[in-house]
């Protein structure tokens, strides 16, 4: 979720109001819960995968518009993406799929590893230039990745990660493609109203295999309107006092709160491999992060001023 950060650049002040800090904080917190609430419901066999992103995205879909009615700001067509609506959508199915068999901290180093690979790739087909820490660091991201799916005894679902790359692939691509959205808000309530219809196909389809359960129910819920709707709102309140940078590096705690919330709430195992594999990629992502930001602000102060 990174490229979220570019929705609306922060204003670059030096130091940080407790407000912003505790906005970032309760976003950051928001974005792991996903991956916990995802991982409590399927891992438990309390809701199928497919029910599970229907009331998920539904849910969602009227926290957006209550919020939206809130602040008096309607979204119309004119906000609308289907090229947005359709990553979001398999975002949406293939996380929740994944995690019928991962766990939440593995889930949650995968799909953050895949969004920021896309993006990198994205940047590269775009022309952007890169010194060479910023390949070595995203070598060692993916060679991380590479560690954590590898075979052996604590190795996730192989099934499992590769949907759940396919969901970090379509998130990333998602972010581009809103990076510059004139009102987030309004533009992600009308995506997950155009996501909400699709979802429900996936359901209908996978009639056969509905398991439903009112604890089930209740994590989707909460999974729709408060991590992803409410979530995604405070996220965009923090962005108005982090800098680009900021709000990029600063999600490089979503997989560490995850892995932790995982361990406490569902007694899932820190693992060798999976602390290895965390520093390796989050250490990786991060040096890239730091160096791409030095090219760009050299290149603003040489950029010349308008009508020289």
């Amino acid at each position: 979720m990174a490229a979220l950060a570019r929705a609306e650049p922060g204003k670059g002040r030096a130091g940080l109001s407790a407000r912003t800090i505790l906005l970032t904080a309760v976003a950051m917190v928001a974005f792991a819960a996903n991956s916990l609430l995802c991982r409590l419901a399927l891992g438990a066999h309390e809701i199928d995968a497919a029910s599970f992103t229907t009331i998920r995205v539904v849910s969602g879909v009227i926290t957006l518009v209550l919020i939206s009615f809130a602040q008096k700001r309607l979204p119309s067509r004119s906000n609308a993406n289907w090229r947005s609506a359709l990553a979001l959508f398999a975002y949406m199915v293939f996380f929740s799929f994944a995690y019928i068999s991962l766990g939440a901290a593995n889930g949650a180093l995968i799909l953050f590893g895949a969004v920021q690979l896309t993006m990198f790739a994205a940047a590269l087909s775009a022309g952007e230039r890169f010194p060479v820490l910023s390949w070595s660091g995203l070598a060692v991201a993916v060679a991380g990745l590479v560690y954590l799916v590898s075979p052996g005894l604590s190795a996730p679902d192989p099934l499992g990660a590769a949907l759940m790359a396919v969901a970090g692939i379509a998130w990333g691509f998602y972010s581009l493609l809103g990076r510059g959205a004139p009102d987030p808000l309004a533009a992600t309530t009308m995506n997950f109203i155009y996501c909400a219809p699709l979802v429900v196909i996936v359901s209908l389809f996978s009639l056969s295999q509905i398991d439903l359960s009112p604890i089930g129910i209740a994590y989707a819920i909460v999974s729709g309107a408060i991590a992803s709707g409410c979530g995604y709102v405070i996220w965009y309140a923090a962005l108005r006092g982090l800098t680009a940078g900021r709000a990029a590096t600063v999600q490089l705690s979503v997989p560490v709160i995850a892995a932790i919330g995982a361990a406490i709430l569902l007694s899932e195992p820190i693992t060798l491999r999976l602390v290895l594999a965390s520093a390796a990629t989050l250490g990786g992502v991060a040096l890239v992060l730091a160096q791409r930001a030095v090219p760009a602000a050299k290149l603003a102060t040489r950029e010349p001023a308008a009508g020289q």
